[in-house]
């Protein structure tokens, strides 16, 4: 019976890592059936929400203004920064807002229970121009910008998102040429893996 217990854990954890997932179970504790099976679920929802956003923004993927790709993190959307702002600015383009429509169209109907974070990123060079303090605040307000549109315009639960300025400290490229610094200049939408969490009751067991 013991040796039966840990094959079916090993094939469920491997099962969860090989969808961008780890669950941790307590020792000698017997899985719980229910909660893998919707773990899953949630899991399978992703892949779908990466399929419906790649056709939903095929143009703005095929002219290099959006990504969509599964991360350690989640699904992430990540947004060049001039396709949403003016240089400087927190204020969302017109021409942006069809955009996020798509998103928020996605979050609600694919993903309706997953949480979303909104992180804002600017390359390393200083605010000069503008009132902004530091690009801390600049990526800050960008991300908030996008929460509210996701939130009052799409629907979207407030309860389900979070938004997060990080500045120029977490670039993906060099910021020494051109082409590195607009690749930094971004914003990351992104949809989180389900947690499996246990209850108070169920850890005193």
């Amino acid at each position: 019976m013991l040796k039966q217990v840990l094959f079916s854990v090993l094939i469920v954890t491997l099962g969860m890592s090989l969808n961008g997932c780890t669950i941790i179970l307590q020792k000698g504790r017997t899985v719980d059936v229910e909660k893998i099976s919707r773990l899953k679920g949630e899991l399978s929802a992703l892949e779908r929400a990466k399929k419906e956003l790649e056709d939903r923004l095929s143009q703005e993927i095929a002219d290099k203004e959006v990504k969509v790709e599964m991360l350690e993190k989640g699904l992430v959307i990540t947004f060049v920064a001039e396709v949403l702002f003016d240089s400087g600015k927190d204020l969302l383009r017109e021409d942006s807002l069809a955009k996020l429509d798509k998103v928020s169209q996605v979050l609600q109907t694919v993903v309706p229970e997953l949480s979303v974070g909104i992180e804002g990123h600017t390359d390393n060079d200083p605010i000069k121009l503008s009132t902004w303090k530091s690009n801390w605040e600049l990526s800050s307000a960008r991300a908030l910008s996008v929460l509210h549109q996701l939130e009052e315009k799409g629907g979207v639960k407030p309860s389900r998102l979070a938004a997060i300025g990080y500045g120029e400290y977490r670039p993906v490229a060099s910021n020494d040429d051109k082409v590195g610094r607009q690749k930094n200049r971004r914003v990351e939408i992104v949809i989180l893996p389900p947690v499996v969490k246990k209850s108070a009751q169920e850890l005193t067991q």
